[in-house]
């Protein structure tokens, strides 16, 4: 016998549905579409259906030419001989079959300030070059561009480019937006997206948005509140990344240049705020760059050995500086970041196919013993995993296969298929395993 009669539990199971509901569709998730491992920023007036390919070419002339084989690049990396050899031919591959996977047309600061003519004609022509690189498949898997920010004094300036970059182009395209510090902005913004897309006869919400994180008034609002999730909900459901801008932000809370960094404690609080805010709602996250640059001072055909050994140096020691900076970011759940420059390509993908490699076997042990125990909690080791973790794993394989670190040969090491892989839930697998006799 119940205290409660069966009205008062309907209501209150009406209540549940209604208020998980609410809570799902605001945190459905992470996103089961492909994350690129980085994005390049190339300015507006220099962009050619064929900069990627050229930005590539330029990767692998740095690398035959500062890491020619799998021992200069353990050394140039500071690997092991033995990850290195493993990591070396997968790199190579991935800069000859994809060596970019992002590129941002940019207006904003690797473009500058140009008359309005110019800024004109270069919209129109960079319309122009993508269209051409579509047609030719000359683009690489993501692209987008980076408007001027909504202010007072540049935003007419910035919606009057992508209005005649759109409209040129004819088809949508993902829009990064700078320098994001209101609700206000963001609204605005998001009103004219949906006038371009009335206007072009695109489809509903197909002009997908990424925010710069890069003010330290983008983060808490006047009164104190958390302001990312509120901006994240003025996006009206186009908000498909955000990125944070190391410098901007540093620069905006007064960090001089010579301590600026991706690893200065302010800019852990902020990433963190960013975890916080989109943990769970599919939205992606990428972290800055490395500004220290893999460029040998000396540029001349002939060389002397003493001067070839210089180059060598300084552009190994850019990238042990990429290194150190893209650990600190996946170890932080950062899978993606801003690279400046085709040689930083090579410690991009060395560093992260690095970080999927060494954590392969444990990681095929640990899934493989999850998935056939289907759920039930399991000890490999001493490592205990539940169903959260599961899941996780099941994402480290998801990452490392889409970028090039894994082959589908490892993942079927675990016991799962490609097709099971593909589903992108555990929760899924789980439930056909258990319907199969």
């Amino acid at each position: 016998m119940t205290s409660l009669d069966s009205q008062t539990m309907r209501t209150l199971q009406d209540g549940l549905t209604s208020a998980q509901a609410a809570f799902a569709a605001r945190f459905p998730g992470e996103s089961s579409a492909r994350q690129p491992l980085h994005v390049v920023y190339g300015g507006a007036h220099l962009f050619k259906a064929e900069t990627a390919q050229k930005l590539g070419t330029l990767a692998r002339q740095a690398l035959a030419t500062y890491a020619p084989d799998a021992l200069s690049f353990a050394e140039a990396l500071d690997l092991s001989d033995e990850l290195a050899a493993r990591v070396y031919p997968r790199v190579v591959a991935k800069l000859e079959r994809e060596p970019v996977e992002d590129f941002r047309i940019d207006f904003e600061d690797g473009y500058g300030h140009r008359t309005d003519e110019e800024e004109d004609g270069h919209a129109l022509e960079a319309a122009r070059q993508v269209a051409r690189g579509f047609a030719e498949d000359l683009l690489p898997a993501f692209i987008g561009i980076r408007i001027k920010p909504m202010s007072a004094e540049l935003g007419a300036r910035a919606i009057r480019t992508l209005d005649l970059f759109l409209t040129e182009l004819k088809r949508p395209i993902l829009i990064t937006l700078p320098k994001v510090v209101s609700v206000a902005q963001v609204k605005l913004f998001v009103g004219v997206l949906d006038e371009l897309e009335r206007k072009l006869s695109f489809p509903a919400r197909s002009l997908r948005v990424e925010f710069m994180v890069e003010a330290a008034q983008g983060l808490i609002d006047a009164e104190g509140r958390h302001l990312l999730p509120q901006l994240h909900a003025a996006a009206d459901g186009r908000l498909q990344a955000a990125h944070f801008g190391t410098y901007d932000y540093t620069a905006s809370i007064d960090v001089t240049a010579a301590l600026q960094g991706m690893r200065h404690p302010s800019c852990e609080f902020a990433k963190s705020l960013m975890k916080l805010a989109f943990a769970g709602t599919g939205v992606f996250l990428s972290d800055g760059a490395t500004t220290q640059l893999p460029i040998g001072p000396h540029k001349w055909a002939s060389l002397t050995e003493a001067q070839r050994e210089e180059n060598r140096r300084v552009v190994h020691g850019a990238w042990l500086a990429s290194v150190d900076d893209i650990r600190h970011s996946l170890g932080g759940g950062f899978y993606q970041g801003w690279d400046l420059h085709p040689a930083q390509l090579v410690a991009r993908y060395g560093t992260v196919f690095a970080f999927f490699l060494e954590s392969l076997a444990p990681a095929i042990e640990r899934l493989s013993n999850f998935v056939k125990r289907l759920g039930q909690a399991t000890v490999v080791g001493d490592s205990f995993d539940d169903a959260a973790t599961g899941q996780g794993l099941l994402n480290y394989f998801l990452r490392g296969l889409a970028c090039g670190a894994l082959t589908e040969e490892e993942v079927a090491e675990t016991g799962l298929t490609v097709e099971e892989l593909r589903s992108r839930s555990f929760a899924v697998i789980a439930r056909n395993r258990r319907l199969v006799p």
